[in-house]
């Protein structure tokens, strides 16, 4: 009998990954922006509980692996996951892209957290949020010599002082160079996320000479296998699960 597989997703390489899936597997999401109604595999929406209620899911429904591809911010699922693998006996692996690494020309300022980032923001009057839907919790901050415009998967009427563009990427350079001019933008702020689908903004941004305050990643467990590659995640699932069927 082939293992159960716990896909952790909520990220476009882990909807890849998912649609490689058959039904006996398990994509789990957050519960933020779209359920995809295209796939093979079971989808579960919302939390387990912390890493205890986690370790009772594996149990109970008798999963074999557990796949991580949640975003590489996504630092308290992560944590959890890793200790319910543990706590469970089961193999814990990942999928963590790549960060993007400055280039000759980009002017990056790293921060951390988000008292980092508004520090970082003082001396600009126009900044383009692009880190989800955080910035939406903090709209009654906005400085009065700021007006924020922010990309994220959320629909928001925003204010006179904030513009909420509810998008989801790949982007375009041709399409952020028009962004940027519209909106006016002197600087970029963004998670390192790695991946090509949102590294428009980086690119435009150093030919337009704007600084990027970016935010660090933060520390991730350790996992018995990590990919950096959706099509190397893939082939070794499928390895994985053709051994299992074998055995």
């Amino acid at each position: 009998m082939t293992a159960r597989v716990l896909l952790l997703g909520g990220t476009g390489d882990a909807l890849t990954i998912a649609r490689t899936l058959g039904s006996q597997h398990v994509y789990s999401l957050a519960g933020l922006g779209r359920v995809p109604a295209d796939l093979a595999c079971a989808v579960r929406v919302g939390g387990f509980g912390g890493a205890q209620g986690l370790a009772r899911f594996l149990a109970d429904e008798n999963i074999a692996l557990v796949f991580d591809a949640t975003h590489p911010y996504a630092a308290q699922i992560s944590a959890n996951a890793a200790q319910a693998c543990e706590a469970a006996r089961v193999p814990y692996w990942t999928l963590r892209r790549a960060p993007w690494q400055p280039q000759p020309g980009d002017d990056w300022r790293m921060v951390s957290g988000w008292t980092g980032v508004i520090e970082a923001l003082a001396p600009f009057a126009r900044p383009l949020f692009t880190l989800g839907r955080e910035p939406l919790a903090h709209l009654d901050e906005v400085p009065e010599q700021q007006h924020w415009t922010i990309r994220c998967l959320d629909a928001h009427r925003g204010h006179a002082r904030a513009c909420v563009i509810d998008a989801r990427g790949p982007f375009t350079p041709e399409g952020e160079r028009a962004l940027f001019s519209e909106a006016r933008i002197d600087v970029v702020v963004s998670k390192n996320s790695g991946g090509a689908a949102t590294e428009a903004k980086l690119a435009v941004a150093r030919e337009m000479g704007l600084p990027v305050v970016m935010m660090r990643r933060p520390p991730l467990p350790h996992a018995q296998c990590e990919f950096v590659s959706t099509r190397e995640a893939i082939a070794a699932l499928a390895a994985y699960l053709q051994r299992s069927s074998n055995a």
